[in-house]
């Protein structure tokens, strides 16, 4: 049965657990590059993938927040998904990084 959308409901599950890996793989690469950018083993700065990752931190200890986490589940739920949003981000921005690590790194 497909949902209004068009898409099958297993093609809209595997679309979800795409999101979270890629949530996984932006943390699982985001501190070796930031170690690479240090070092000064990788050049370009990727720019864009340490101000996602800063405002994915600043949106997590900032008290200010979209729906406050006074709303328990609601309040962290809204948190869970904007940094997830942003951390899709972070792995976008990642991918030069990914690919001169895999052949040149």
């Amino acid at each position: 049965m497909a949902r209004p959308d068009g898409s099958p409901p297993l093609t809209r599950i595997k679309r979800r657990a795409g999101v979270f890996l890629r949530m996984r793989r932006a943390l699982r690469w985001f501190p070796p590059m930031l170690a690479d950018v240090v070092r000064g083993r990788y050049r370009p700065v990727p720019w864009s993938a340490l101000l996602w990752m800063l405002v994915a931190l600043v949106y997590l200890i900032s008290p200010l927040d979209l729906i406050p986490d006074v709303l328990l589940v609601v309040g962290l739920v809204d948190d869970a998904m904007i940094v997830g949003w942003l951390l899709t981000r972070v792995d976008r921005a990642l991918e030069g990084y990914r690919a001169w690590r895999e052949n040149d790194g």
